[in-house]
């Protein structure tokens, strides 16, 4: 056994195979990572895919990746979660080579099927499902007939022991986490995992540890530490770390990429009960009193997350039990205004969450696609002393929207007393209504792919007003 690990500090090789004077096959590649093929070229995602979140997990053998990837997972339960593990593209042995797999380097960087993986994760991002080779650990060779199917997901963990070693893999990840954890329990952990779910014995493991786990560990896994983000010490037992981690990544899922160039913007944190609320309004089999109630219900969500934007005074009341409570006492100036008729529909989500609350209504006719006439109004006298929520349950094209807001401003409403509340919002409708007033906010619950050659938001809702009042 000391004999065994003294090999680890004597004489050890970093590359594919151990000399041997044996006559043995090549290697199973014999192409280094510079010159594989090119990468899948980033963003082959179409416009109507939003690409998922990519985060990469390194760190040595045994260190604790899958566990901390383990606990990632449990904290984002709301959204789409798939694990990608390298060890799924190690290159298959053939009969001659196992019989001389002692002599093997399994944690070296040509030891995996890095063109495979890039494959693989270039369709994921891509928004297209995959099947992930299986890898039998005991026989060195993937199954032949047996892949795991990975669904499209907003977000994607890959895990492994040199998912920072090549550039392109890198290139794919958002966030580069690094599993720190000291040798003598990563070889501990790797001597009970070997022997028992991989059916080796004690002094295989150590033997194979000695010569090219641990070398590999110093020329190859430890010297791309320097490309991680984020450091965990003590893997899945730093609680904290994980912590933060997951709550970044909540952040990150939440803001959509045109909420990184306006500011102004602000999407209903999803989940799935949001998500299947969309699934259901937006089936076109649906009836009109299930449309109009998960409807109402998404409503409800967007008036209130616009409600938290308004501005509110600190304030203390004393409870029941004689305590003070410091809290904080509403916005009072506020008003809501619909834009007729669709607008009309968020009017009782207003008023179920202001009581009392006063509303206006604008009718703009439209005539084509790319032009509209007011021909009617009706604002409360005080409406410049206000806060406005306007209110449309679509923002395709932002003609109507930019006209509706155009006559509140001339009313003396300023601009940043604006916010216009909407379900689902195109990114053409986002672009022309935020360049011309970059001072009022924006809450929708989605934001769609875009505008088809009819100018209607896709996928979208279809004519949101008729489906509602049921006159479609």
């Amino acid at each position: 056994m000391e004999d065994v690990l003294g090999s680890a500090v004597g004489a050890h090789f970093s590359g594919l195979r151990r000399p041997s004077s044996s006559s043995l096959p090549s290697s199973p590649s014999s192409a280094t990572c510079s010159d594989a093929p090119a990468p899948p070229p980033r963003g082959l995602a179409s416009p109507a895919t939003r690409q998922p979140f990519v985060i990469g997990v390194c760190g040595g053998t045994a260190s604790g990746k899958t566990t901390v990837c383990d606990m990632i997972i449990q904290q984002l339960h709301d959204h789409r979660v798939v694990l990608v593990n390298q060890d799924s593209f190690y290159r298959g042995l053939t009969e001659e080579q196992s019989e001389h797999v002692e002599e093997y380097n399994f944690d070296h960087p040509d030891a995996f099927d890095t063109d495979k993986l890039l494959e693989c994760m270039g369709k994921l991002k891509g928004g297209q499902s995959v099947n992930i080779p299986i890898y039998d650990f005991k026989n060195h060779r993937r199954c032949s007939e047996s892949f795991r199917k990975v669904n499209v997901s907003d977000v994607i963990i890959l895990e492994g022991i040199l998912v920072f070693h090549d550039q392109r893999v890198r290139d794919l990840m958002d966030m580069k986490i690094f599993v720190d954890t000291d040798a003598d329990i990563r070889l501990a952990r790797r001597i009970r995992r070997d022997t028992v779910e991989r059916g080796r014995d004690v002094l295989s493991v150590l033997e194979q540890y000695g010569m090219f786990v641990k070398p590999a560990f110093d020329d190859f896994i430890l010297p791309s530490k320097k490309y991680a983000d984020v450091i965990i010490p003590r893997g899945g037992d730093n609680h904290v770390a994980i912590d933060l981690i997951a709550q970044h990544i909540r952040t990150k899922l939440g803001q959509h990429d045109l909420c990184k160039f306006y500011r102004n913007v602000h999407v209903v944190n999803t989940t799935f009960q949001i998500r299947g609320m969309h699934t259901l309004i937006r089936d076109r089999e649906i009836t009109t009193p299930d449309f109009v109630f998960y409807s109402d219900r998404l409503i409800r969500l967007v008036v209130e997350h616009g409600l938290g934007n308004l501005p509110f005074t600190e304030k203390q009341v004393v409870t029941p039990t004689g305590s003070i409570y410091s809290g904080v006492d509403f916005c009072k100036k506020l008003c809501g205004v619909s834009i007729v008729r669709s607008g009309e529909s968020m009017e009782n989500a207003l008023r179920a969450c202001c009581k009392g609350i006063k509303i206006g209504k604008i009718l703009i006719h439209r005539v084509g696609d790319n032009g509209q006439q007011l021909i009617y109004h009706k604002l409360p006298n005080d409406i410049e002393h206000r806060h406005v929520l306007l209110m449309d349950p679509v923002l395709g094209t932002g003609n109507s929207a930019s006209q509706a807001i155009q006559l509140l401003k001339s009313t003396g409403v300023p601009e940043d007393h604006i916010m216009f509340l909407n379900l689902i919002s195109a990114p053409e409708g986002i672009h022309c209504v935020c360049k011309q007033f970059p001072g009022l906010k924006i809450i929708t619950s989605e934001i769609d792919a875009g505008l088809n050659e009819d100018f209607r938001v896709v996928p979208g809702l279809g004519e949101y007003g008729d489906r509602y009042f049921g006159t479609d």
